[in-house]
C-alpha cells in the first residue's frame, strides 16, 4: 500500500491506437501500402488468430492520442480543489503527439504530482516513454531522477510518487480484474456505455470524440477507486470519503453544465448503482472472540 497522499494529486489515463508509420518503418512497408494493410501486418506480426484478429501490440508501435487526468490539490490552508484536465484540449481536434506527451511530461517534471494509474508502470509510462523518444522530444525535469531516498521519482517501485492501483490491488494472473471490472464492482462506474468500446474502431472512423471521453471517464474511474483504497488505508475517514465523493460529483456536474454532456453519461451510470455504505461493518468483540475460540 501507498504510505501517504500527496498535497497534488494525478489520476490520469492514456489512449493509443496502432501507428501505421511505425509499422511501415518496422516491416519494411512502403509508403504507399494503406494503412489498413499496415494494421493487418501489424497484428498478424503480433500473433492475430480467429479467435483473437487485434492482439495488443508493443507499446513501441502504438500512438499516443488522449491523456485525461483528474487532479486534486490541497492548498496549505486546507481548502481543496478538483479538476478534469485532457489533452488534446478540443474532443475533435488531434493533437500531435510530440506535443501531448512533452506537455503532459512537462507538468509531471513541473509540478511532481503524486501520480496515480491503473496498470501504469507496465503500460502507460512505458509507452510515454518510447513514444517520446520517437517524437524525438525533451523531458529532462520529468527525467531526473531522486539524489537522496525516493522523493518525486517517478520511475521507483518502492516510493509513491507514482502509484500504480493495479500492482497494489491485484497483482498478475488469470484472477487479476481491469480497472472496468474492479471500479464497477465497488459501485463506480467501469464500462460506462451498453456495449464494450474498441479504439481502434473509433480511430478508423475518425471519431476522436469518443476516444478522448472515454479516456475521461477511465480517468474518473482511477481517481474514485484511488479514492476509496486511501480512504482503506485510513487517509480519509467516512466523513471525509463522503466530501471527497461529493467534490467529484459536483466537478463533473460542473463541467456538464459547461457543456461536456458526454459526461452525463457517466454521472448516470454512477448514479444507477445501488448505493452502499462504505463504511467498514462494526464486528462485536465478544462475536470475532466467539468465532475464535470455535475455529480453534
Amino acid at each position: 500500500m501507498f504510505k501517504s497522499v500527496s498535497r497534488q494529486v494525478c489520476a490520469f489515463d492514456l489512449e493509443w491506437v496502432p501507428d501505421p508509420d511505425s509499422g511501415r518503418r518496422v516491416y519494411n512497408l512502403p509508403a504507399t501500402v494503406s494503412d489498413a494493410e499496415v494494421y493487418r501486418v501489424m497484428w498478424t506480426r503480433a500473433g492475430a488468430t480467429a479467435e483473437k484478429p487485434r492482439p495488443h501490440l508493443k507499446t513501441a508501435l502504438c500512438r499516443i492520442v488522449a491523456v485525461s487526468a483528474v487532479v486534486r490539490e490541497q492548498q496549505p490552508n486546507g481548502e481543496i480543489s478538483l479538476r478534469l484536465t485532457t489533452l488534446p484540449r478540443q474532443l475533435n481536434s488531434l493533437m500531435d503527439e510530440g506535443e501531448l506527451v512533452a506537455t503532459f511530461l512537462g507538468y509531471l517534471g513541473q509540478q511532481h504530482p503524486q501520480l496515480v494509474g491503473f496498470n501504469s508502470h507496465t503500460a502507460d509510462l512505458p509507452i510515454l516513454l518510447q513514444r517520446g523518444l520517437v517524437s524525438g522530444i525533451t523531458a529532462a525535469d520529468f527525467c531526473r531522477r531522486a539524489d537522496k531516498g525516493w522523493g518525486s521519482d517517478y520511475f521507483s517501485r518502492h516510493g509513491d510518487a507514482h502509484v500504480d492501483l493495479k500492482s497494489i490491488l491485484s497483482g498478475w494472473g488469470i484472477a487479476t480484474p481491469t480497472l472496468h471490472e474492479l471500479a464497477a464492482a465497488m459501485g463506480i462506474p467501469g464500462q460506462v456505455r451498453e456495449q464494450p468500446h474498441d479504439v481502434v474502431d473509433w480511430w478508423v472512423e475518425g471519431d476522436l470524440r469518443s476516444i478522448v471521453a472515454q479516456s475521461q471517464y477511465d480517468a474518473l474511474s482511477t481517481y474514485l477507486v484511488w479514492l476509496r483504497t486511501a480512504r482503506f488505508a485510513g487517509f480519509f475517514s467516512e466523513a471525509q470519503y463522503l466530501e471527497e465523493e461529493k467534490r467529484v460529483r459536483g466537478m463533473v456536474g460542473d463541467r456538464i453544465a459547461q457543456g461536456d454532456h458526454h459526461l452525463a453519461v457517466y454521472l448516470d451510470r454512477w448514479d444507477s448503482f445501488t448505493p452502499q455504505s462504505t463504511a467498514a461493518p462494526v464486528i462485536p468483540l465478544a462475536t470475532t472472540a466467539a468465532a475464535a475460540e470455535q475455529a480453534a
